[in-house]
């Protein structure tokens, strides 16, 4: 540039006196700048209220949340606890003093699993029923005695006494193998076969005593008393037989009442009157 013009121009701009750039938001942008970040303001507020309100009612705290609790041990629930998907622990107890409830609107199951995760044990309880499946199913007391067990091959009540309170009593379809039967004392005790026969067996011996009352047998038709190798033994002080058929008696008008029992071929007793010899072979005829 000539050094006229540069002298020219430099007359001109200090006539002119100095020109301002100014630099910024200015104008309704500037407002709408101050109106976004005030909102931000406020939502991150809202924010920091609604993450305050959540941990003050969730429990958050620095041992765990809400009703769990993480302790050195595991974990502790306090209150009611839902579940909704499976749940794996090593233990579960309540507190002490404290009883453990499970509670469900169906069923509640507990398997007991093998390393290949098979199903060892089973224990369902259901609206209908309860169910265990295993292979042996055992009750114990306190001090390892046990009172029952059942498994495939028998079942085992190892109570001193077993009580069955049922006003029918106790049905065995089959066989029952038992050293003694004996009813509460002042109750009754009854053997009974409704429509078929009732059979005891024992490779030494039966015995029926009533020590303070009477025993008697009744039937129907007939009453059989059997021993193949030994003998019956009727020891009684007085031993009556009511209902023995009597013999005739040629000696009419007299008042004796001595007689004779008398055995028939076919097993059948009757009553003869005493004579000064047998009678019973004059009255053979009622053995007909």
């Amino acid at each position: 540039m000539p050094q006229e013009q540069y002298a020219h121009r430099s007359a001109m701009q200090s006539a002119e006196g100095p020109q301002v750039y100014k630099v910024g938001i200015y104008g309704w942008r500037k407002r709408c700048l101050y109106f976004f970040v005030l909102l931000l303001m406020i939502l991150i507020l809202v924010n920091l209220a609604m993450t305050i309100w959540i941990l003050k009612v969730m429990n958050f705290t620095i041992d765990g949340m809400g009703n769990l609790r993480i302790t050195e041990k595991g974990l502790k629930l306090e209150g009611d606890s839902e579940f909704l998907k499976p749940l794996y622990a090593k233990e579960i107890r309540s507190r002490p003093g404290n009883p453990l409830y499970f509670q469900s609107a169906r069923n509640v199951t507990v398997n007991i699993l093998n390393e290949k995760t098979k199903v060892l044990t089973r224990l369902v309880t259901g609206p209908q029923a309860v169910e265990a499946h295993s292979q042996k199913f055992e009750v114990k007391t306190l001090s390892g005695k046990l009172l029952f067990s059942a498994d495939d091959n028998e079942v085992v009540v190892g109570a001193e006494r077993l009580r069955v309170l049922g006003a029918e009593g106790t049905v065995f379809p089959k066989s029952i193998e038992t050293p003694s039967v004996r009813a509460d004392p002042f109750k009754e005790l009854r053997l009974e076969s409704p429509t078929r026969s009732l059979v005891m067996e024992a490779p030494k011996g039966i015995e029926i005593n009533a020590e303070a009352g009477n025993l008697e047998a009744t039937c129907r038709t007939e009453l059989r008393l059997e021993s193949k190798d030994g003998e019956i033994t009727l020891n009684a002080a007085n031993i009556k037989l009511p209902r023995l058929p009597l013999a005739s008696h040629s000696s009419a008008g007299s008042r004796q009442k001595i007689y004779e029992l008398c055995v028939c071929s076919n097993g059948r007793l009757f009553l003869s009157q005493a004579g000064a010899t047998s009678t019973c072979q004059i009255n053979t005829s009622i053995c007909s």
